[in-house]
């Protein structure tokens, strides 16, 4: 852990889906928090319920007990669209396939975010040629999705999901539909945009080797999270 203030925290956090009439816990008592600055890996076997802790974390669902603060505010009461500012203001997403939208460039997707969130156009675009750059996209800024490879693609979307500032970066296997030369240098992109910006990052990852990399190691299997040395 480092000395920075606690970004991420959450306690005793619980999950449960119903399936035929059985309950599966899919998280059972997740208590861990993330320090500004810490980039976390998460791991664990597959169904173990790393994307759902990534989809709480992210208030993108919510969980069936516990408490998720962000930046020191809890989430439980929040409505909506306080979540979606939330969202919007604190959080960045990374997932395993891009999500861009094929219309728009690369400089235009990051630029969307922004505009959303009332960046005016030229403030967008500046700040978009600034970290498509940091990640070695300069020179695709004008190519629309389709024009670039996977690798690239994901530069991209790390660079859109850094584009509003956020506090916290939640990555679900962010390398894992790339082969393993575009896997560690679209790493290597995502780790050195994340030290360059001091923000908190938590990655959901099945490569140990890049788990080892981080500052810290957490495992997810049958819905109870253990630090790993």
């Amino acid at each position: 852990m480092t000395d920075g203030a606690r970004v991420l925290e959450l306690t005793n956090l619980r999950r449960t889906f119903y399936q035929g009439g059985a309950a599966i816990e899919v998280l059972r008592g997740v208590s861990f928090s993330i320090a500004e600055g810490e980039v976390v890996a998460l791991t664990g076997p597959s169904g173990a319920g790393k994307s759902t802790l990534l989809q709480l974390a992210g208030l993108l669902e919510q969980p069936d007990g516990g408490e998720i603060i962000i930046a020191g505010e809890s989430c439980a009461a929040m409505s909506e669209r306080q979540r979606t500012r939330a969202r919007r203001e604190k959080l960045g997403f990374v997932y395993q396939f891009h999500h861009l939208l094929p219309e728009f460039s690369a400089r235009e997707n990051v630029m969307l975010p922004q505009m959303i969130g009332g960046a005016g156009k030229r403030r967008a675009r500046q700040h978009a040629d600034d970290l498509l750059a940091r990640l070695d996209m300069t020179q695709r800024k004008n190519h629309r999705p389709a024009q670039m490879s996977g690798g690239e693609q994901q530069r991209v979307a790390i660079a859109r999901a850094l584009a509003n500032r956020p506090l916290l970066l939640l990555a679900d296997e962010p390398t894992g539909n790339l082969d393993q030369e575009n896997a560690k240098s679209v790493f290597d992109a995502l780790m050195a945009a994340v030290r360059d910006t001091g923000l908190a990052a938590l990655i959901a990852t099945h490569n140990l080797d890049l788990a080892a990399r981080m500052d810290r190691h957490v495992a997810l299997d049958n819905g109870i999270l253990t630090e790993q040395s």
